[in-house]
């Protein structure tokens, strides 16, 4: 057990400062299965500060009212079944970046999809 960190937290997490932090948690739980771990909000009930748990990692997620927003981060994710994480991307808004596929014998069955706030997954299965 480390004292420099939560026990069930990786060492490190994507943090993505976004403008519609709300529709992001909202397309994490509905396309990852995400779990919302812990809220902060600002007085209006807007997030401040989320993090939702996919799996055995944190993604941690900054809300609108500030200056530092991101470049339009890419984000790897292993999943069970990359197609039907797709599927349900698309199912929720998401614009396609890359069909799942595999490219050649040996490579991850992988594609890759754009959420509301502009960042990129790119979701694999082995």
């Amino acid at each position: 057990m480390s004292e420099w960190k939560p026990a069930t937290y990786p060492s490190v997490s994507p943090y993505l400062i976004c403008e519609n932090a709300e529709d992001v948690i909202r397309f994490l739980e509905r396309v990852f299965d995400g779990a919302l771990v812990r809220r902060f909000d600002r007085p209006d009930g807007s997030p401040m500060h989320a993090e939702v748990r996919i799996d055995d990692n944190i993604v941690m997620i900054g809300g609108g009212a500030t200056v530092q927003q991101s470049q339009a981060p890419h984000i790897h994710v292993y999943v069970r079944d990359a197609q039907a994480v797709y599927d349900r991307a698309m199912q929720n808004g998401a614009q396609s970046v890359q069909a799942p596929a595999r490219k050649r014998a040996g490579d991850d069955f992988r594609g890759g999809f754009r959420d509301a706030a502009g960042t990129t997954w790119w979701v694999a299965t082995q």
